[in-house]
């Protein structure tokens, strides 16, 4: 049975592995992004104290992906990033990728932010397009500091 949730401690491995799976599927770049960076097996310990959100997709009681906001350093005033979308295959083409998206837009605005930000990658071309889908913008160069330097496409969109 398919359930979304808030992230709990105990689906930080089963996370980082759909998240690195994702990665290899699509041939995205392995260096200076999600895929190395070691934070990534701690996504439920880095919301913790934030003012930040995380929900999963699990499909009976095993985590098949997520997707989130973060006050990334380094952002603008009022600007969060939308962080660690991603889905197994598994759970692709049921409309699990659309209720996280929606909810962690809301749960964004909720929280008092007043954009969005993404970094994504031309691999991830079918989410990019859903971006844009729902109002985010293309823009030139970077912002705040993820840390994911290999990252080359940058969107915005206003809540």
């Amino acid at each position: 049975m398919i359930e979304i949730r808030h992230i709990e401690e105990k689906d930080q491995q089963q996370l980082a592995h759909v998240i690195r799976s994702v990665f290899e599927e699509y041939g995205a770049p392995l260096v200076n992004t999600v895929y190395d960076d070691p934070r990534t097996e701690h996504i439920f310990d880095a919301m913790a104290g934030k003012n930040a959100g995380y929900l999963v997709v699990a499909d009976d009681g095993v985590v098949q992906g997520g997707c989130g906001y973060y006050p990334t350093e380094g952002l603008p005033d009022g600007y969060a990033e939308l962080v660690k979308f991603y889905l197994s295959p598994l759970v692709r083409g049921q409309g699990n990728g659309s209720v996280l998206f929606s909810q962690a837009i809301e749960g964004a605005r909720r929280a008092g932010y007043s954009h969005l930000y993404i970094e994504s990658f031309p691999q991830f071309s079918d989410a990019v397009a859903m971006y844009e889908r729902h109002g985010f913008r293309h823009i030139l160069q970077r912002l705040g500091d993820s840390g994911h330097t290999a990252t080359t496409i940058f969107m915005v969109k206003e809540l």
